[in-house]
C-alpha cells in the first residue's frame, strides 16, 4: 500500500520528508543547485568543507548554515490570532496562546479554510507552484477519522497566492477536547509534477472535504491517496517541503497551548531566536489591503512565509 492513515494525532506522517530547513548541508546544497540557487549552494558546499576540516582537527564547532536571511531555512513558527469580527482597517494580532477558548464550539461542527498563503521567499525562480497538505481528525459516531486534503496553488516570489476562503474541511466535528491541524507546504519545481497536479485546481477539488456526523468509509482510502500523493511529490527531484507545522486548539487553560475560537490563525515561519522575542503588537492585519503589515508603516509587509487559516462555526445543513 502506497499510503497509510496515521494512528494517533501526535504522529508525524511526514517524518520521512523533512522540510528544507531540516536537511543536512549536503542535501540542501544539492537541491538548491538543481533549482538554480547556485550561489547559495556554493556557500553551503564551502561551509560543509570547512566543517569537515574542523572535524578532522577535532573541533565540533562547525557552522551548519553560513547565512541566516532566508525565510525558507527555518523550522520554527510563531502562531498568531485575529479575532472573529475584527473588520477594522487595523485589526490587532495576538498570540494564539493568549486567547480564551469558545466553549460553545465543544462537540460542534466547524469549517476550516485557507485564507492566505504568502511566499515571501521560496528557493528557485520567480513563480512558485505550491502543494499544500492539510491533516485533521474528525469525530464521528464516537470514532475518529484521520483526514488529509490537499490543494495546488501558484504564487510569485514575495507575494501572496490568489486565495481567500478556500474550503479545506467543511463541517469538521470538533469533539470534546478540541482539534489538531497539521500542514505541509511543498515547493514543486519538477515541470512534470506541475502539470500533473494541475487537476487539484479544478472545480471538483475546490469545494473542500465535506464531513458528516456519521462515519464515511470512503474517506479512509481517499485520505490514504492524498497522503501518498503528497509524500510521492515531496520526495521527487526538484521538489522540497518548505513549511510544516502542527496547530493544536483546545478548551484548556494551559498557558503553553492555543485555544479554539472562531477567527483567523496566522502561522509565520521565523528563526528560532526570533520566536523567543516575537512581538505580535508590531504587526496588524490591514483589512483594506488584506495583508499583514507593520503597525508603524503599512507599506512594510511581514517579511516571512506564512499561512492564515480561518475557523468558523459551521452552518446547519438546513441553513
Amino acid at each position: 500500500m502506497l499510503g497509510y492513515v496515521i494512528n494517533m494525532l501526535t504522529d508525524d506522517p511526514f517524518n520521512d520528508v523533512p522540510v528544507l530547513g531540516a536537511l543536512d548541508v549536503r542535501s540542501a546544497a544539492s537541491y538548491l543547485a538543481q533549482v538554480g540557487e547556485g550561489e547559495i549552494a556554493t556557500q553551503l558546499e564551502e561551509a560543509q568543507a570547512e566543517q569537515s576540516r574542523q572535524s578532522r582537527q577535532g573541533s565540533r564547532s562547525g557552522i551548519r548554515w553560513p547565512f541566516s536571511n532566508k525565510p525558507w531555512q527555518y523550522t520554527s513558527h510563531a502562531f498568531g490570532y485575529i479575532r472573529s469580527g475584527a473588520l477594522d482597517r487595523e485589526a490587532p494580532i495576538v498570540s494564539a496562546g493568549t486567547i480564551s477558548a469558545d466553549d460553545s464550539l465543544r462537540n460542534a461542527a466547524i469549517d476550516i479554510t485557507l485564507d492566505r498563503l504568502r511566499v515571501a521567499d521560496y528557493p528557485g525562480g520567480s513563480t512558485h507552484h505550491v502543494l499544500l497538505d492539510f491533516y485533521a481528525q474528525n469525530r464521528a459516531d464516537d470514532r475518529s477519522e484521520h483526514l488529509h486534503y490537499n490543494m495546488f496553488l501558484r504564487a510569485l516570489e514575495g507575494q501572496e497566492a490568489a486565495v481567500i476562503g478556500y474550503p479545506i474541511f467543511v463541517r469538521l466535528n470538533v469533539g470534546g477536547s478540541g482539534v489538531g491541524l497539521r500542514c505541509l507546504t511543498v515547493n514543486v519545481k519538477n515541470e512534470s509534477d506541475e502539470k500533473f497536479l494541475s487537476f487539484l485546481g479544478s472545480d471538483v477539488f475546490r469545494t473542500g472535504l465535506h464531513l458528516a456526523t456519521a462515519v464515511q468509509p470512503a474517506l479512509v482510502p481517499f485520505s490514504e491517496m492524498v497522503l501518498a500523493l503528497t509524500k510521492a511529490i515531496a520526495q521527487r527531484n526538484r521538489n522540497v517541503p518548505v513549511q510544516e507545522f502542527f496547530l493544536g486548539l483546545d478548551f484548556s487553560e494551559v498557558p503553553t497551548r492555543a485555544r479554539l475560537a472562531e477567527g483567523s490563525y496566522v502561522i509565520v515561519q521565523v528563526p528560532d531566536g526570533l520566536v523567543r522575542v516575537w512581538d505580535w503588537d508590531e504587526w496588524i492585519y490591514d483589512g483594506r489591503s488584506g495583508h499583514i503589515v507593520s503597525r508603524q508603516d503599512s507599506r512594510d509587509l511581514i517579511p516571512f512565509n506564512y499561512v492564515v487559516i480561518g475557523v468558523s462555526r459551521a452552518r446547519r445543513p438546513d441553513e
